[in-house]
């Protein structure tokens, strides 16, 4: 099997919790770079302006490191792994504290050249 080239990005620690950016990362799987940007820019979450940010860089890994054409990529995978929890306290009534669990994400994106088969 041959090996196929592939361009990566990622980015960690975002302080969005797993559960919503996995909302708009299951949008754009498997759709080309033109349809996966217009989907992330009409797509009202916050994570969607972060996810757009990790293709711009993934597609700029492809030109420089691989020397690929950017209008023949496509995502091939993209996930979300959840980042360290930062933990707060919220003070309730009779000296109760409740707490808050901040969650954090780590997204990584791989992008190939499609098939012309």
């Amino acid at each position: 099997m041959a090996d196929i080239a592939e361009a990566r990005a990622h980015v960690r620690h975002v302080r969005i919790a797993p559960r919503k950016v996995r909302v708009v990362v299951d949008l754009i799987r498997g759709k080309d770079i033109r349809d996966a940007k217009a989907i992330l820019r009409h797509t009202p979450k916050r994570a969607s302006v972060v996810v757009a940010k990790l293709i711009d860089s993934a597609v700029a890994n492809a030109q420089h490191n691989y020397d690929m054409d950017p209008r023949e990529l496509y995502v091939h995978a993209v996930w979300v792994d959840g980042g360290p929890t930062l933990k707060r306290i919220h003070p309730r009534s009779r000296g109760q504290a409740f707490s808050i669990l901040k969650r954090t994400s780590h997204i990584s994106v791989v992008l190939r050249p499609r098939e012309n088969s």
